[in-house]
């Protein structure tokens, strides 16, 4: 039993490179830090005197930073190097979050926060093109990208956990230990990470290499396809605990649901990996979609615990099957010298879909309410499951840009 458990962790976690692992130690340990986001509401709401409408502005601002801050972090990881912008990003994001926890007045922190969204989220186009650097044979990305995807979700499980508890202490505590982790990062790659960025390549001017990537035809299906796709994952943060109190449940169970997702994450990623090694691309992608789009489409009929648990967990495999996939495909699009561009609009797409999302099913369900809301998702998950079929057809006649 033990041998064979460890020929299946070897199978998943075997052959990767070194720099590989202190990438993503330094991206498991980030996440172990991510406590002030999910806590940032009430930290203004109760600890700075904010309105609720004053607290979804900061978070709004903070959104919008961060989704300029994929083109530019990307451009950055092209011209400077991963490894400087890495160190930068991380660095500035460290030091940011940890100033912020000591600022009171709401007219500063908005500003802030802006400024923080983009400089705390540059790092990540730079961290998923140095994947795509040191990981170079396109099967072995997607078991990388879902190690990478597995420690952020493991992070975010436990610091969820923490965060409830060190808040009961001290609010400052948490920026300064979100801080503390980001700072550590930014060390981790300092110390062990060399430079991965391709030598000798073409070197487009900068704007022009931008616009390379989005004007990119066969990236461009997958850009919009994973805003619907992220779209209906930040549901779980707006309209689902507003349809989940309306029915009843206390909000220790909506959290209790919430945690299922990440908990399922860490379970299921590893097998997954494994069943989709070496099979289409469209068609896993394909299916990914038929089953977030089901899972969301459940909570239609759902009026108590049992129901909502059950849509969590096959919106979740849909995720699972979803996430490392198109991450993997990104990196295979890209030419080696516009790795870090491909990647910020990858990064892009996902705060394009966290600054609109939320809001947009908050909006359908107030508006029109959850059968329309969660039949709606349904019906966006058959037309992304589409979407993703076509989408691989055309890469099939696209040669590969990506494995060098």
């Amino acid at each position: 039993m033990l041998r064979r458990l460890q020929d299946a962790v070897r199978g998943y976690a075997g052959g990767l490179p070194p720099t590989f692992w202190w990438l993503w130690a330094g991206m498991l340990v980030n996440r172990l830090g991510g406590l002030v986001v999910p806590y940032l509401a009430i930290y203004l709401t109760e600890r700075r005197g904010a309105t609720v409408a004053q607290a979804g502005l900061v978070a709004s601002l903070w959104g919008l930073g961060s989704i300029a801050s994929g083109p530019v972090g990307g451009l950055l990881a092209d011209r400077l190097g991963r490894r400087s912008t890495l160190v930068a990003a991380l660095g500035a994001g460290g030091i940011g979050m940890m100033a912020l926890g000591f600022v009171e007045r709401i007219e500063v922190i908005a500003p802030a926060a802006l400024v923080l969204g983009f400089a705390g989220e540059c790092f990540r186009p730079a961290m998923q093109a140095a994947v795509a650097d040191v990981v170079t044979e396109p099967a072995a990305r997607v078991r990388a990208y879902g190690l990478v995807y597995w420690a952020v979700n493991l992070g975010f499980a436990v610091a969820l956990a923490f965060a409830g508890l060190l808040a009961g202490v001290s609010f400052t505590l948490l920026f300064l230990l979100d801080g503390a982790t980001t700072l550590l990062f930014a060390a981790i790659v300092l110390q062990h990470v060399p430079e991965t960025r391709p030598q000798g390549g073409a070197h487009e001017p900068a704007l022009r290499g931008l616009a390379a990537a989005f004007a990119d035809r066969t990236l461009w299906p997958l850009l919009a396809l994973n805003v619907l796709f992220a779209s209906l994952l930040w549901q779980s943060h707006a309209a689902l605990p507003v349809d989940m109190r309306r029915h009843g449940l206390s909000a220790a169970t909506y959290g209790a649901l919430a945690a299922m997702n990440g908990l399922a994450i860490v379970l299921l990623q590893p097998v997954t990996t494994r069943l989709v090694a070496g099979r289409d691309e469209g068609r896993v992608l394909a299916l990914g979609a038929l089953l977030v789009g089901a899972g969301w489409g459940l909570n239609a009929f759902a009026g108590g615990t049992a129901v909502y648990a059950f849509a969590i967990l096959v919106w979740t495999v849909g995720e699972v099957l979803t996430t490392p996939v198109a991450s993997a495909v990104v990196a295979n699009l890209a030419p080696a010298h516009l790795r870090g561009r491909y990647q910020g609009a990858w990064s892009m797409s996902w705060a394009v879909a966290a600054a609109a999302g939320p809001g947009a099913g908050a909006f359908v369900l107030g508006r029109f309410g959850r059968s329309a809301l969660w039949l709606g998702c349904a019906g966006v998950g058959v037309a992304m499951a589409v979407g993703h079929l076509l989408a691989g057809r055309s890469r099939l006649r696209e040669p590969r840009r990506g494995a060098s």
